[in-house]
């Protein structure tokens, strides 16, 4: 199906055309986060401000045209792509204003969340998610997904550090919470809209079963379906609106900005890492620390610790640990060194009593602790260095209730012998009871598609159904869970979710399929290809986290984006379709306008650096040979001959006058 012709038309009229992009390769390279689905757009629009949004909506919502708006495509369960308009964030989304000391900031989309820590740094301050993509991952992203990370735990996320929302309905409509003009004349042109809000937020809240579901539901880390603790937690229509929004993954508005409660960032801070002898007595541990000044602890199992014992740093002893050996990296912060040195003394008294099988002691030296850190960190990406090429790189993220976590962990690593993830490992954030489990999978064949649909089957039983967890802890539902929502939260709670979707977005024209769907097997279709392209970047995940360092996002491509596109022309050759039209393209997109300093290299898990490709390619299509090497040969003649050439030309410039000398050359 293509879209309106008047859609079409208006946008043209709406977004000049070197932000519209319809050209296989553009909507190839935009069809792509970092989930393992891939969906192509049929119009890429790249938004730079909030009145274009608006517009697009408008239009979008009187042609019946559904569109997925996207910040930094970090996204891991599926919520960032589209088949129809993809709505992209351009460069002019970096606004900010910081209030109170640092108490508070207020934060366009745009905003890549380490740089709002930078910003908030001079005050000792922070925003209170800290996933792990915060060096890539943008604010728009963080908040539509409710992330939060290794400290943040569920006290210190977007929806409970939440200050203020701006955003934008489905109908076109603004409002901005903080602006109580907007506010009185939100509450005059949508005071339906708002009772309806407030008699669902009653119903639910005198529903006592439903209610108590979902406060326990939210005692744990949980991102799987609609907010509903929105409609517990507050009485006010506009308070459970903009919570409601917090964690829609675009499938109830548009976010233009957000004004965050910020907290502090102890300058003083220590790790550990704990060995013990055995999943149970680990995690029988971690309920003891929950009580105590910890900042966070990170469980590791043995499989974890394996996949980076051979990596630089790591301690001789890791390799030589049991085979149940479960280990607990700690750290502790704190406002003084006095008040930290307390709280080590006070951590380390509370588990005395535990054997433990070999540790690392607390450490104030950033060498150590950042090594420690750097072990944990380099679990994902070892899973992902080590895989098949061919194959994708998964990773999902549960929360048991803690007092079951350490049955929880063994009957996940039951599950995975089961399905045969031999390669796979476990870790996460113990506090929360939150588990990630990494594995991969190949989707080229029916056996492979079968035994990926078992695996999630048995393990939405396990975590929904046994243990009463949640399957999203906080990646967002996506398209990967959507088929299961009902399942973990059961039929009333199911119903309300779709009463509040149809409520905002009536004619579902925003991201459908994602967090809520009709169709069960929607985790099964537009799996993503990864096709063999180069063995310099056959490891690439298509994570994005290189894309904010690369010189040319903006103009042509990212790395990650050159990646996807190699990998797809090298299928098509391989599969006998004629690529030159895309050869074509991809020599300014892909080639020409790379960099290649290796930047990428720094910021990707993997440590691939495209420019290698990109210099190995021009390298093949090179018809000077003979002349580089004479340069090569002659540099220092070369040198000056480039110093005369310069001198020449701005004292041409100096007697010419710059006008005339730029019309001459």
């Amino acid at each position: 199906m293509s879209l309106p012709a008047a859609f079409l038309r208006d946008a043209e009229r709406l977004i000049p055309a070197e932000r519209r992009f319809d050209d296989p390769t553009s909507t190839l390279a935009f069809g792509t986060d970092a989930s393992f689905y891939r969906l192509i757009p049929k119009l890429v629009l790249r938004v730079e401000s909030e009145d274009e949004v608006v517009a697009l909506i408008q239009l979008a919502q009187r042609d019946q045209v559904p569109v997925t708006f996207r910040a930094a495509g970090t996204s891991l369960s599926g919520q960032a792509i589209s088949d129809s308009v993809l709505i992209v964030l351009g460069d002019n989304w970096n606004g900010r204003e910081i209030r109170h000391q640092g108490g508070q900031i207020r934060l366009q989309p745009g905003v890549i969340g380490a740089q709002a820590n930078a910003w908030l740094a001079p005050y000792g301050r922070k925003i209170g998610p800290d996933p792990a993509s915060i060096n890539a991952c943008k604010i728009g992203g963080i908040v539509a997904n409710n992330a939060s990370g290794m400290c943040c735990g569920t006290a210190q996320n977007t929806y409970h550090t939440l200050a203020g929302l701006r955003l934008v309905l489905a109908d076109g409509t603004r409002l901005d919470s903080e602006d109580p003009a907007s506010v009185a004349a939100f509450e005059h042109s949508h005071a339906g809209l708002l009772d309806e809000l407030a008699r669902l937020g009653r119903e639910t809240r005198a529903n006592t079963a439903l209610a108590e579901r979902i406060r326990h539901k939210y005692r744990l880390k949980n991102t799987t379906g609609l907010s509903l603790n929105a409609l517990v937690d507050y009485d006010q229509p506009l308070d459970i609106l903009q919570h409601l929004l917090v964690g829609s993954e675009g499938t109830l508005g548009f976010i233009s900005a957000v004004t965050y409660n910020t907290v502090p960032d102890h300058p003083h801070k220590a790790s550990a890492l704990l060995v013990f002898p055995s999943v149970e007595s680990c995690c029988r541990a971690v309920t003891v620390l929950k009580r105590q000044p910890v900042s966070a602890v990170e469980l590791l199992d043995r499989r974890s610790l394996r996949s980076v014992q051979e990596m630089p740093g790591m301690p001789a002893w890791v390799k030589d640990l049991s085979a149940n050996a479960c280990a607990l990296l700690i750290e502790c912060r704190a406002a003084s060194q006095s008040l930290l040195h307390e709280q080590l003394e006070q951590v380390m008294a509370s588990i005395d009593d535990y054997p433990l099988e070999q540790k690392v002691a607390f450490s104030e030296d950033p060498a150590v602790y950042n090594q420690l850190w750097k072990i944990r960190k380099d679990t994902f990406p070892a899973v992902g260095a080590v895989r098949q090429t061919g194959t994708t790189v998964i990773i999902e993220d549960v929360t048991f209730p803690i007092e079951q976590l350490a049955e929880g962990v063994n009957r996940l690593i039951q599950l995975l012998d089961k399905h045969r993830y031999d390669e796979a490992i476990i870790f996460g954030h113990a506090l929360e009871g939150n588990l990630h489990f990494v594995f991969t999978q190949g989707f080229n064949s029916a056996e492979e598609v079968a035994r990926y649909q078992a695996f999630m089957d048995d393990v939405a039983q396990l975590v929904a159904v046994e243990f009463g967890g949640s399957l999203k802890a906080e990646h967002g539902t996506g398209r990967n869970m959507a088929p299961f929502v009902e399942l973990e939260w059961g039929h009333d709670a199911y119903q309300l979710m779709w009463k509040l979707k149809r409520l905002l977005d009536p004619n579902g024209i925003l991201n459908p399929d994602v967090v809520l769907s009709e169709d069960p097997d929607i985790h099964l279709k537009n799996l993503k290809p990864l096709p063999a392209a180069d063995e310099i970047v056959d490891k690439c995940i298509e994570c994005g986290f290189c894309e904010p360092v690369c010189p040319s996002k903006g103009l042509t491509l990212s790395p990650r984006q050159r990646i996807v596109m190699w990998r797809d022309i090298q299928a098509k050759k391989r599969a006998g379709v004629d690529t030159r039209e895309l050869l074509r393209t991809y020599q300014y997109q892909g080639i020409d306008t790379c960099a290649a300093t290796g930047l990428c290299a720094q910021r990707c898990p993997v440590g691939i650096n495209t420019g290698e490709l990109v210099k190995k390619l021009r390298g093949q299509a090179a018809e000077h040979g003979k002349a580089a090497d004479w340069l090569a040969e002659h540099f220092h003649a070369t040198l000056r001959g480039a110093r005369f050439t310069l001198a020449a030309a701005n004292g041409a410039r100096k007697l010419l006058g710059a006008p005339r000398m730029s019309r001459l050359s």
